[in-house]
């Protein structure tokens, strides 16, 4: 797959998380992991995310997403609308990995990765707290988690160019 696509495919997710993620319970948290406080690479989250990008030519991608994990160590696997894997992300602090196609890309961080395979800087950390219903200020970002609750996040970066909207809509 070409790179223009596999951006626009990432994108996709991307947005979509943002738009239409789900979330298991109010945090993505079983009860006990509630309870002790203890996420460790178990939060998930599931639904539809649309990314769009304010370029010349203007970008948008759409696509269904699994994410689990949190900022430092995860995965986010991008669905098609027919239900086929897109692409696989997994991050740690000591690597990013893009699998797409039987092929293995490797970053050098985690933002190197959603930047390449998005063509915008989403902001990982923010966008586990955002999920969280956390309102994570951001440079060049506004949230607004006024539908959180509902599953629905949408996040707008104005600076740098181009702008770009996010939305998530969580499965239910």
């Amino acid at each position: 797959m070409p790179l223009f696509a596999l951006r626009a495919c990432l994108l996709a997710v991307i947005i979509l998380i943002a738009a239409c993620a789900h979330k298991q319970g109010a945090t993505g948290l079983n009860d006990s992991e509630k309870a002790s406080g203890n996420s460790v690479l178990t939060a998930f989250w599931s639904g539809r995310i649309s990314l769009q990008l304010q370029s010349e030519p203007p970008q948008a991608f759409f696509t269904g997403f699994e994410l689990k994990g949190k900022a430092s160590d995860g995965e986010l696997t991008l669905i098609s609308p027919l239900g086929s894997i897109l692409g696989i992300m997994r991050w740690s602090p000591s690597e990013a990995i893009l699998e797409q196609g039987g092929t293995v890309r490797r970053f050098a961080s985690t933002d190197d990765l959603l930047a390449q395979a998005t063509g915008a800087a989403v902001p990982i950390s923010a966008l586990f707290d955002w999920l969280a219903g956390i309102d994570t200020p951001t440079p060049g970002w506004a949230a607004d988690l006024s539908q959180q609750p509902a599953g629905r996040i949408t996040a707008k970066r104005s600076n740098p160019t181009p702008q770009a909207d996010l939305r998530i809509v969580l499965d239910k």
